[in-house]
């Protein structure tokens, strides 16, 4: 099967070219997916996207013109296809489910100790030779209360995390984890709830119309002062402008993130020469309890080869005319 991969990025390739092992021919193309470069996908059967590609319903419309029967998603979530567009055309679309929940987990945890423990501060003064210690002050983690919202893979992981460090773990779920509850002492108990009695939150749950900004004005000032939000999810589970409104009059303690509302046009590449017009991104990185990394969770060398094995699991499958494991939307082929 002839694919082209999107958004292919010089660290990834060599993890790609080894699960494929020369079964397929492959190109590989920098650029993302959107209106404008769907037009290279001419003479492809396949394509894979990564989370940052548009896979709109006018794009999928070209990309159907011109061939493209089969869309592997080099990610777990997959917002940024319209599902049922593609079913109705007739593709097959499949994820990178549970590549390596233990990756988004723990860079959750960094992200959170770099905040509290002024890490990146710290860095910054020791190597222009400051070695004061005045500004630097944390707090324990131990005995605090974390949040958890959503308890998936992904979640399950932070909350036995963090129960390793000694926290109470309030969490919040549509689906309760029993293990959870009994292995790591997990309360499960109403969003609310979670918001107004947690020192930190951690979000972990995809991005969909129910949880499109589900951590708004409202569920910020249940929030006590102080708290602490970590965001490993996508970045319009928050919404900006009250999480902007939280960290001006300092009720927010402090914003950890490795995804932002607006990634397009700005993650993914290098902005260092032009500089970016986002004038909200800006506000957000001018904070000194914002710490935010670009969409990075994912870049461990294990989950790079998971996702590598999976996209290649996907169009084997498709080769060999079955349906595949991780394919998405067969309900709505059904309904």
């Amino acid at each position: 099967m002839k694919l082209l991969v999107y958004s292919a990025k010089n660290f990834e390739i060599p993890f790609l070219k080894r699960a494929n092992k020369n079964n397929h021919k492959v190109t590989y193309l920098k650029e993302a997916l959107d209106t404008d470069t769907a037009i290279k996908a001419v003479g492809f059967e396949a394509i894979s996207i990564f989370s940052g590609d548009d896979a709109s319903s006018i794009v999928l419309e070209k990309l159907w013109d011109m061939g493209v029967r089969h869309i592997t998603i080099r990610s777990s979530g997959h917002n940024n296809i319209s599902l049922k567009t593609a079913k109705s055309f007739g593709f097959k679309v499949a994820n990178a489910p549970d590549y390596s929940p233990h990756a988004i987990a723990e860079h959750a945890l960094a992200l959170l100790l770099a905040l509290n423990r002024k890490i990146v501060l710290a860095d910054t003064q020791v190597h222009q030779y400051n070695f004061l210690q005045d500004d630097l002050m944390g707090f324990n983690l131990h005995g605090k209360t974390v949040g958890i919202i959503g308890t998936g893979r992904i979640g399950s992981i932070m909350a036995k995390i963090m129960h390793g460090f000694g926290c109470k773990i309030l969490a919040h779920d549509l689906e309760p984890d029993y293990d959870l509850i009994e292995l790591c002492d997990v309360t499960y108990t109403a969003l609310d709830n979670v918001c107004n009695q947690s020192d930190i939150i951690s979000l972990h749950i995809p991005l969909s119309y129910d949880n499109y900004y589900l951590i708004n004005k409202n569920k910020l000032a249940l929030m006590k002062q102080g708290t602490i939000l970590i965001n490993t999810a996508r970045g319009a589970v928050v919404e900006t402008d009250a999480l902007i409104d939280a960290l001006e009059n300092k009720h927010l303690g402090g914003y950890c993130t490795d995804v932002y509302e607006k990634e397009k046009g700005i993650f993914f590449k290098d902005n260092s020469k032009d500089g970016i017009k986002d004038e909200r991104l800006k506000k957000l990185l001018s904070y000194p309890n914002v710490l935010l990394t670009p969409h990075q969770a994912f870049v461990t060398k294990e989950a790079l080869e998971r996702i590598a094995e999976i996209t290649f699991d996907n169009i084997d499958s498709w080769a060999e005319g079955k349906i595949g494991k991780n394919e998405l939307g067969l309900e709505l082929v059904n309904s």
